[in-house]
């Protein structure tokens, strides 16, 4: 299994990097499915479905997954405070770890994910953060790891 990003890609070199990568599976984690800027229009959600598919790539949108608002929130406050932009963040925030494992990971059944995973190739958790280490995403992966014993790498541009 993989986890990925959108920042840091342009919509051709996301689609190159989820190939090297031999991802056959997305699997969508974001609870808003689109990306501000000119330059992410590509991965919002009905384009992005439409380069997958195009691509040979399956999708599907893990909504129960995803941060709440108030998560979110939590977490942009910490931002403000450290002085970094959503864009530019390196890690989360200890609060928003605690509570996001608490509030839905600990109550989110991971096992169907881990039954479909496809048996050629891989699936990857997308979000928009360039670094898994930003983004819930990780908390994902490593509870994937700990629960199912599933490996990940993380997808990163080039």
């Amino acid at each position: 299994m993989a986890t990925i990003g959108v920042y840091g890609f342009d919509g051709e070199s996301f689609l190159q990097r989820l190939r090297q990568a031999e991802v056959r599976l997305l699997l969508d984690v974001r609870q808003r499915r689109g990306v501000r800027g000119p330059e992410y229009a590509w991965a919002n959600s009905r384009r992005l479905q439409a380069a997958l598919a195009l691509a040979g790539i399956a999708y599907e949108h893990h909504r129960e997954l995803a941060p709440t608002t108030e998560l979110r929130r939590l977490q942009y406050a910490e931002d403000d405070r450290r002085g970094v932009g959503k864009r530019s963040r390196r890690e989360l925030a200890a609060e928003y770890t605690r509570r996001y494992t608490i509030e839905i990971l600990d109550s989110a059944d991971l096992t169907p994910i881990v039954s479909e995973l496809p048996s050629g190739g891989t699936a990857a958790l997308l979000c928009v953060e360039r670094d898994p280490e930003a983004c819930h995403r990780s908390l994902i992966a490593r509870r994937l790891t700990e629960q199912h014993r599933v490996t990940i790498e993380h997808l990163r541009p080039l």
